[in-house]
């Protein structure tokens, strides 16, 4: 059988035989109001706590895309000097064929050169040997002296002279020659040497940024796993969030309907209260009409007239409305009475607690729920020294609930006392001012 189903006809059963205590026990028996709060608490504190992760996986995972970009950035830039060192190593192996090609035409120029030397070598040989064997300079003037006229002198002389000058060109022409060629062959050599020093460079260059680039790419891989597995994490406390949002909605609903459930052990209470009081009426009508020429009973004197009654005796220093604290102005939902010594504070009318627990704004703080005929209201006790009753336990007007206190954001003992026409609700929006229905 469903639980509270039980606790349903258990209460039924109980108010039919007016078994008030009975009734606050199976009351007590279920999970009270301040349990679910506590759990609701616990879960909006977990729930908090994921949302902290979930915005921390956020933040990872933009920072991640960042690493990622700025990687990718880095790779391009490194393709980017890849393919201009590549095109450079191209130019220059393009430069060092056209000079290799120049070397090996020069070699060829070369080659012919010498040719040309160790011609004019053996003509430069021959010539000496001829003079050699014909008595040096001295065939020169033999040759001028046999001159058989003037006319044969000076072409005589000429042609001396021209020997003369073309040996003398030769010789000139094999130093030039000599020294051009090894000029050119040390800088064609030299710019040879430069090429291929360049081209090492940058075949090191590649190699290098080959590696920079395989880097950056295991690095990237390695981000882009990371990013897969941020997301995954992600998606997991995403779903724990939503999961947790559930279990607040639904401790929102029990809490609602816990509310509820005490809401009508009140209206059914006062129902099962007016019937006795209907039938005690009747009883002494009955007896009085019944006693002839006796006096009258007089019933006992309650803890106040109607429906209600003071939580507290003392001094109201803090009506309902508009006031000022610590130099602000501020509304004040409730009514402060104020007293020295042990104050004992009572249920301000008979109903259900619906929470008895320390918060540290109200302190020591007890809410409990009225149903005054079919209209439920519901009223605080804050600031007591301490509570003399649990959540979900019935009271009657009048009964003790607690002390006076200083507890909680107070400034001197006090009972902050509340009345709501409803339910409680942080806003306050149903909140009244308690004259209206008690009088202090």
């Amino acid at each position: 059988m469903n639980k509270k189903y039980f606790v349903s006809l258990s209460i039924a059963a109980a108010l039919t035989i007016g078994s008030l205590p009975t009734l606050a026990t199976t009351a007590s028996a279920n999970s009270s109001v301040e349990d679910l709060k506590k759990q609701q608490g616990d879960v909006s504190s977990k729930k908090e706590e994921v949302n902290g992760k979930i915005d921390e996986k956020k933040s990872q995972i933009d920072q991640n895309i960042n690493k990622q970009k700025d990687i990718q950035a880095q790779i391009t830039e490194i393709s980017t000097k890849l393919k201009d060192t590549e095109t450079k190593i191209v130019e220059k192996s393009k430069e060092i064929d056209e000079t290799t090609a120049e070397i090996n035409e020069l070699k060829k120029d070369i080659k012919e050169l010498k040719e040309k030397i160790k011609e004019r070598n053996e003509l430069l040989k021959e010539r000496a040997r001829a003079i050699q064997e014909k008595g040096g300079s001295a065939n020169y003037l033999d040759v001028l002296l046999g001159a058989e006229s003037f006319g044969d002198f000076i072409n005589r002389v000429t042609a001396v002279n021209t020997i003369v000058n073309a040996d003398k060109k030769i010789m000139d022409e094999q130093k030039r020659d000599q020294a051009e060629l090894e000029k050119k062959q040390a800088q064609v050599e030299k710019k040879l040497e430069s090429l291929e020093s360049a081209k090492a460079n940058l075949e090191s260059l590649k190699q290098d940024l080959n590696s920079q680039k395989a880097k950056k790419a295991q690095l990237f891989k390695q981000l882009e796993a990371q990013q897969a597995t941020l997301k995954v994490e992600k998606a997991d406390l995403e779903k724990e969030s939503e999961e947790l949002s559930q279990m607040e909605h639904q401790l929102e609903g029990e809490i609602q309907a816990e509310q509820a459930r005490l809401a009508e052990l009140a209206r059914q209470r006062e129902i099962e209260r007016k019937r006795q009081a209907e039938a005690e009426a009747a009883k002494r009508a009955e007896a009085t009409s019944s006693n002839s020429g006796g006096s009258s009973s007089t019933p006992s004197t309650p803890v106040s007239s109607g429906a209600w009654t003071a939580p507290a005796h003392g001094t109201i220093t803090t009506n309902f409305g508009w006031d000022v604290l610590n130099g602000e102005r501020r509304f004040h939902y409730g009514t402060d009475i104020a007293a020295r010594g042990s104050v004992p504070i009572s249920a301000a009318a008979d109903g259900y607690v619906i929470k008895s627990h320390y918060s540290s704004s109200y302190g020591n703080v007890v809410y409990i729920t009225h149903s005054i005929n079919g209209q439920t209201f519901t009223t605080v006790y804050a600031h007591m020294s301490s509570s003399l009753v649990s959540t979900g336990q019935a009271v009657n007007k009048g009964d003790q609930i607690g002390y006076m206190g200083n507890t909680g954001f107070s400034f001197g003992q006090h009972l902050h006392f509340e009345l709501h026409r409803g339910t409680w609700n942080a806003s306050h929006s149903n909140a009244v001012d308690p004259r209206q229905y008690i009088n202090f």
